[in-house]
């Protein structure tokens, strides 16, 4: 018995070879858009379309690289700025043992005078000793290489804001399409493609703010380093300081223990 065309099972794959995808007939995504175009020129579209991105990709590196520098300067001040504080905090703490000391000089007095009848008669007729005022305590003052790096960081705030990747809308959208296909270059190095001397331009800017950045990264760093050894210094004076007064204020107890 004999089946009719259509109902041959065999059929349908002649019938939908013109209805599947081109890429599972063979075709490339080239056949149509540049299908003119000799295997030169599409290997030259190609390269220059990978030259944009690279170009592309650059720039984004750049400013996410200025980004960081703000970040860390930006860090590196909040540092600095805590560290006079702390500068301030000692600068006080120095000026309270100097305090503490001058009335254990009064009380060490006191306590000879106690120890002699003599003593406790001349204590008597003597005019009470007056205290002169206390002085205005001094602001406290950074290293001179801490001042000017946090002038430096400070002055330069808002340009970095203004910069920040996270803060702004990239403008290199117009890298993923080629504006020239004139891959040349002209006297001053620059590509004669609008768009690639724009890249090129926006990456030597940005280089140099880089450079710039990390030069006032490190003299921040430097101010940092020269804070933090004064301020070493410091509390190694009031330790000492501390010591001593511990060892004084002992042997006035063990006076006043001798005198009951």
């Amino acid at each position: 018995m004999a089946y009719p065309k259509s109902t041959n099972p065999f059929a349908d794959d002649e019938d939908d070879e013109d209805f599947r995808p081109k890429k599972d007939r063979g075709f490339d995504d080239d056949d149509f858009g540049d299908s003119r175009l000799s295997e030169a020129e599409r290997r030259q579209q190609r390269l220059e379309q990978e030259v944009m991105r690279t170009a592309k990709s650059a720039v984004d590196s750049t400013y996410r690289s200025i980004g960081l520098i703000y970040e860390s300067e930006k860090m590196g001040i909040d540092t600095a700025e805590e560290l006079v504080r702390q500068g301030e905090v000692l600068k006080r703490s120095d000026k309270m043992l100097d305090n503490m000391d001058q009335d254990l000089n009064t009380s060490q007095k006191s306590i000879n005078t106690i120890k002699s009848v003599w003593g406790g008669l001349v204590n008597y007729f003597k005019k009470p000793e007056t205290k002169p005022p206390p002085e205005e305590p001094k602001p406290y003052q950074a290293s001179d290489r801490l001042q000017t790096a946090l002038s430096n960081s400070r002055g330069n705030e808002e340009k970095y804001q203004a910069s920040h990747p996270n803060l702004r809308k990239l403008e290199t959208e117009g890298f993923g399409a080629a504006a020239s296909n004139d891959g040349s270059y002209g006297q001053n190095g620059y590509s004669k493609n609008r768009v690639l001397r724009d890249a090129h331009q926006t990456l030597d800017n940005n280089l140099d703010d880089m450079s710039v950045g990390l030069q006032r990264l490190k003299s921040l760093g430097l101010g940092l380093q020269s804070e933090i050894d004064n301020q070493d210094a410091s509390i190694d004076s009031l330790m000492n300081k501390v010591d001593k007064m511990d060892s004084r204020i002992h042997n006035m107890d063990q006076q006043m223990k001798r005198l009951k």
